[in-house]
């Protein structure tokens, strides 16, 4: 049985996610850090549960939005915060 799929924009590239996702796992599935910390480092979830803020990215346009608790929808857009 076919997945269900939607297209979220991650970064500008249009990336077709399983229904029901969270950003975090899109973001990690593409390979992509969350944010970029102060120091230069990549930051990607950690607790999964939104209590370690590390997940952080812009959502819709809405800044510091914990990835990990929000499930992809079709036409997302998702900008990792540099």
């Amino acid at each position: 049985m076919p997945e269900d799929l939607v297209t979220v924009s991650l970064n500008g590239s249009a990336i077709a996610v399983p229904s029901g996702s969270t950003v975090a796992a899109a973001l990690l599935n593409a390979g992509l850090p969350c944010r970029i910390s102060v120091s230069g480092e990549r930051r990607s979830p950690l607790c999964g549960i939104g209590v370690c803020f590390e997940c952080r990215a812009v959502v819709d346009g809405r800044a510091h939005g914990r990835t990990c608790q929000v499930v992809v929808r079709d036409g997302m857009v998702v900008e990792t915060e540099q």
